[in-house]
Parts: C-alpha cells; sequence; structure tokens
C-alpha cells in the first residue's frame, strides 16, 4: 500500500517514540504531585513546553497543552470571544472563513446558537482564499476574535495569514489561526505571523494522536472551557499529559529542522503529480491554488482534484484496491454524503464538488511511485467514465 492521505494523520516517528517512553514507564509521576516523582514528570513537561515555545518564538508561559487541534480550535475561539465579552459586555461579535475546518466553523456557530454572538463567514475565492481587504472590512467595533485557518486541510491553500492578523491587530482584535496542516510545511513563528492565538495538532508531524498545542499571547483574555484542577496556568484543566507534551514538542523541532529540505522535495513530487493527472485525465479539474503559476499558495504535499462525472468516494475505493490510500475529502467529515462545504464555498456546483479526491504525500515519495499514482487515476476515471456513458 501506498499511503498518500497524510493531511488526515501521520505514523509516530521513531524518535518520538523514544522520546515518551521514559514518561510511560519508569517517570510515570502526576506534573502537579508534589514529591520526586511528580517533580521529575514536570520537569519533562516544562522542557516540552520550552522546545515548543522555541518553534513557535513565544514565551513557554504561552504555550498550552491540550487534547488535540480540535480541543485548541475550540478553546480559542469560544475560550477568547467569551473572555473579552466577560471583560466589555459589548464584544458579541466573530469573524471566521467559509472553509475553516469544522473545529472553527461549529465554534463560531455554538457561539451565535447558544451564547448570543453574531459570527460572520468570509467568503473566499475561486482557490479558496481570503482577501485580507474582505476580513478589513467585516472587523466591527464589536468583533470579538477573528479565526482564519492558515492552510487548509482539503485544498492546501494557504492564506495571507500576515496580512489578516495585521488588520485585526490594528483594530486591537485577537486573531486565531489553525495552523493543524500548516506545521512541518509552512514558518511557525507567531511574531512574523502577528497571530494571538495559534493551533496545532501533534499527529499531523508524527507524535501520537490525543495531543495538541494552543499558542496563546499573554494578555489575551481567555475563559477555560474546562474547568477542574486549574492545569495549565488555569487555561486548561486536566492532569497533563507529559508523555504526549513530550512526543509533540519532539516532532514539532524535528519537523521545523527539516521543514526546508522535505518541503523543496515534495513540491517537486506534487507538481509532478498535478501536472501528470491534468494532462492524463482531460476532465480533471484542480481545486485551490495552482502551485505551477503561484509558488507557495499551496501546502508542498497536497495535490486534489474533482472528477466530473464520477464519484470521489468511487475514486477512492477503486484506487485503494491498486493499493493507493487516498482521501475524497477531509478525514473529519469521512462518511458524510453531503458535498464539501469547502469546495461549495469556492463556487464548485454539488454535484461536481462529491467527485473530489485528495492526494496528500509522504515525505519520501519517488517520481517512480508519482507516476504509478498519475497512471492508477487515469485508469480509474476512465474506466468510471466509461461506464457513466
Amino acid at each position: 500500500m501506498l499511503y498518500l492521505d497524510t493531511a488526515a494523520t501521520s505514523p509516530v516517528r521513531r524518535e518520538v517514540l523514544e522520546a515518551m517512553w521514559p514518561y510511560m514507564t519508569q517517570e510515570f509521576g502526576n506534573a502537579a504531585s508534589h514529591h520526586e516523582a511528580g517533580r521529575r514528570a514536570l520537569a519533562g513537561l516544562d522542557r516540552a513546553r520550552e522546545t515548543v515555545a522555541a518553534v513557535l518564538n513565544c514565551r513557554p508561559a504561552e504555550v498550552i497543552f491540550t487534547s488535540g487541534g480540535t480541543e485548541a480550535d475550540n478553546l480559542a475561539v469560544k475560550g477568547i470571544a467569551l473572555g473579552r465579552r466577560d471583560r466589555d459586555p459589548a464584544l458579541r461579535h466573530v469573524v471566521t472563513s467559509a472553509v475553516e475546518h469544522h473545529a472553527v466553523l461549529d465554534s463560531a456557530r455554538d457561539l451565535a446558537r447558544w451564547d448570543g454572538f453574531e459570527a460572520t463567514e468570509l467568503g473566499v475565492s475561486g482557490e479558496g482564499l481570503v482577501d485580507p481587504g474582505t476580513l478589513a472590512g467585516a472587523v466591527r467595533p464589536d468583533t470579538a476574535v477573528v479565526s482564519v485557518m492558515y492552510a487548509n486541510n482539503e485544498t492546501g491553500a494557504v492564506q495571507e495569514i500576515a496580512d489578516m492578523a495585521a488588520v485585526a491587530r490594528a483594530r486591537n482584535v485577537p486573531f486565531h489561526t489553525d495552523a493543524v496542516q500548516a506545521a512541518g510545511s509552512l514558518d511557525l513563528d507567531v511574531q512574523a505571523l502577528h497571530v494571538a492565538a495559534l493551533s496545532l495538532a501533534g499527529h499531523k508531524i508524527g507524535a501520537p494522536k490525543g495531543v495538541g498545542v494552543l499558542y496563546l499571547r499573554r494578555g489575551t483574555p481567555l475563559r477555560p472551557l474546562l474547568s477542574g484542577g486549574g492545569h495549565e496556568r488555569g487555561r486548561r484543566s486536566g492532569t497533563s499529559d507529559v508523555a504526549g507534551a513530550v512526543g509533540l514538542a519532539t516532532a514539532l523541532r524535528i519537523a521545523a529542522e527539516e521543514r526546508e529540505s522535505r518541503t523543496a522535495r515534495v513540491a517537486a513530487q506534487r507538481d509532478r503529480l498535478i501536472g501528470g493527472i491534468l494532462s492524463a485525465v482531460p476532465s480533471a479539474i484542480l481545486t485551490g491554488p495552482d502551485p505551477r503559476r503561484a509558488p507557495g499558495s499551496r501546502l508542498p504535499g497536497n495535490a486534489s482534484f474533482c472528477f466530473p462525472g464520477v464519484n470521489g468516494e468511487t475514486v477512492l475505493v477503486d484506487l485503494e484496491a491498486r493499493g493507493l490510500l487516498v482521501s475524497s475529502g477531509s478525514a473529519c467529515s469521512a462518511g458524510d454524503t453531503e458535498p464539501s462545504h469547502v469546495l461549495t464555498a469556492m463556487g464548485f456546483p454539488p454535484e461536481v464538488a462529491t467527485t473530489a479526491v485528495r492526494f496528500t504525500l509522504p515525505a519520501d515519495i519517488t517520481e517512480q511511485q508519482v507516476d504509478a499514482v498519475v497512471e492508477a487515476t487515469r485508469d480509474v476515471v476512465g474506466r468510471l467514465n466509461g461506464r457513466n456513458t
């Protein structure tokens, strides 16, 4: 099997397992316990926090460990909005984009449904990009938080986060970005990005599932979503997963060290795949920006297409029969019969959006493997189109 779904998850790296192992065995103490075992666990947790802070260019105290990207997104959008409204009851507006992961979209919609907020969802271009000028027109005096993702999980589209965050910051509105897909591929320097909050998930970069991070700029109001023992400086209660934090920190450090060489190598194979499929399958439509015309506009390992006339799930099944594991869209929406909200927001008709297939490439993919993927896709889509005529 050739695994082409790295946007959904990635295997745990050996270096990460080795770093975690002591905290899953002899150093099993609770980091909140005031004895030697607890102090050793706390020391490991503190080192993990410092490692993450070094990659993000922030203070260790601004790093909050969570159970994953979904919790980090919820804590950022809901926690900041509610925290700011606690200080100023007039703040009852949140801004997101129409192509966000559901962890952000549904958080904003929950605020509107249950807490009296108004949610604005910014439209996007046909390539899935938000115009920073559109954001400038959407931010209001009562806006509590803005959240726009760094890179899209379905199309790989990279947003102009620094420009949009600067717009929000000039209006004293905290800006959050979901950087779950960006980690390992894009610069995560929160100072250069001008963001007040940034979310990460460990399992996208070689750490285990079930651990994430929220960077929160010092002084940003936050209402905790979990009550309990007041862990993470009172911002996220729950016994600390020291092993998970160590694993995430290790994976993030390695991803940062390897980023430049890895992204160049994978981007070349992505471009080969895009060019190959568009040439071999005349009906194929690239979704998202074309990086061959606009370098840097798309994640290096992401190539996604619509194949009008065939069902994306059927293409997925038939490619798996040929030993290729791909996705028909976001793994978080697997089994959903509705067309992708990302593609419909980009202007794709629902009947075309349901034909989407996403290829997200591993770092070690070869030219020969890419060519085999192109050939298999050509054969599968051609056969399915023939059956439909």
